[in-house]
């Protein structure tokens, strides 16, 4: 129960890096004895100190001899390789820390277990599992990335009261429908912003020409894609274009892009359900009564759902385990 106690605190303290830490994981750690926390930190950006050197960095100098005597807690397996940043197993071998409690293992192929063999080659006590499944749930879009050699895909639509995505339409001189209010618009724009890439079908680049930005919360914009054939004169400058999903995937995957948002329309969101590339989706269900008009998205049987209320509306979200 004690270990639980403080891998809630890494999780609350990997949290601060959810926007910066990609396309390294969250990582959050806490350094205690004698159950006082005497340092704690976390990974804040790609290519700064991780979360185990910024937990040891924070100990005060009048707490520097307690370390020896400490327990250091750590959501995710230290690294055991020369990166941009030296070995944290290391670190915390030549720290004096005799025991460190780690949520779950790393399966970066650099590290995936090497960091904990480090620390037990050179006797430090290691506890392995403490919150496993949350610490994992935390970076999904990291460990699909790395398990599944595929950016981790998203799905997201906004439904109308009786079932439609929008008013059947021919040219782009006609409006979509508007599903969504300003304040759930703001749900849509954190999606964008905690994904690398955000992928729109042919005919929904060609209708409404959108610009897929992050302008309504922080955070860089994703890079835009459309799935479908697309004509040079057609693509804006900086998108890029696929004919295939699976195509799509691993080029992104090459590319480094860790996670995909499809935003529709729904040919391009039931190609990747059909294909079974997803893993997980938000639909947003809005009080606008359209009478007919483009279908939603078939979601298949058994899927996982549950929802909540945000923004002052409905959301569902499927889970694809």
């Amino acid at each position: 129960m004690t270990h639980e106690i403080y891998m809630r605190r890494c999780l609350e303290l990997a949290r601060h890096g959810l926007y910066h830490a990609s396309p390294n994981p969250m990582v959050g750690c806490c350094i205690v004895c004698e159950g006082r926390i005497i340092g704690e930190g976390f990974h804040a950006r790609c290519g700064e100190a991780h979360a185990e050197v910024n937990a040891i960095r924070s100990v005060h100098e009048a707490d520097r001899g307690l370390l020896a005597s400490s327990t250091l807690y750590v959501s995710l397996e230290p690294c055991a390789h020369f990166g941009r940043t030296p070995p944290c197993a290391r670190l915390i071998v030549q720290t004096g820390i005799r025991r460190v409690v780690v949520g779950c293992t790393d399966p970066f192929s650099k590290v995936s277990g090497r960091g904990l063999a480090m620390l037990r080659e050179a006797g430090v006590e290691v506890v392995t599992g403490v919150l496993e499944a949350e610490c994992r749930a935390l970076n999904r879009r990291f460990m699909t990335a790395q398990t599944a050699h595929r950016p981790y895909i998203t799905l997201k639509w906004a439904l109308s009261a009786d079932g439609f995505l929008d008013r059947w339409r021919s040219d782009a001189t006609e409006p979509a429908a508007r599903l969504s209010t300003p304040w759930s618009q703001l749900r849509v724009h954190k999606l964008r912003a905690l994904h690398h890439a955000i992928v729109v079908g042919h005919s929904t680049l060609r209708l409404d020409r959108p610009s897929l930005t992050v302008r309504c919360w922080p955070g860089a914009d994703p890079r835009r894609v459309v799935l479908g054939r697309v004509g040079e004169d057609e693509l804006p400058a900086g998108w890029l274009a696929y004919d295939d999903p699976e195509v799509m995937l691993a080029s992104l995957y090459e590319m480094g892009l860790q996670s995909v948002l499809v935003e529709g329309g729904c040919h391009t969101l039931q190609s990747f359900i059909d294909l079974g590339l997803w893993d997980t989706a938000h639909v947003e269900i809005s009080d606008v009564v359209l009478g007919s008009g483009v279908p939603a998205p078939r979601m298949p049987a058994g899927v996982r759902r549950r929802t909540e209320q945000a923004y002052g509306r409905t959301f569902c979200l499927y889970d694809n385990d």
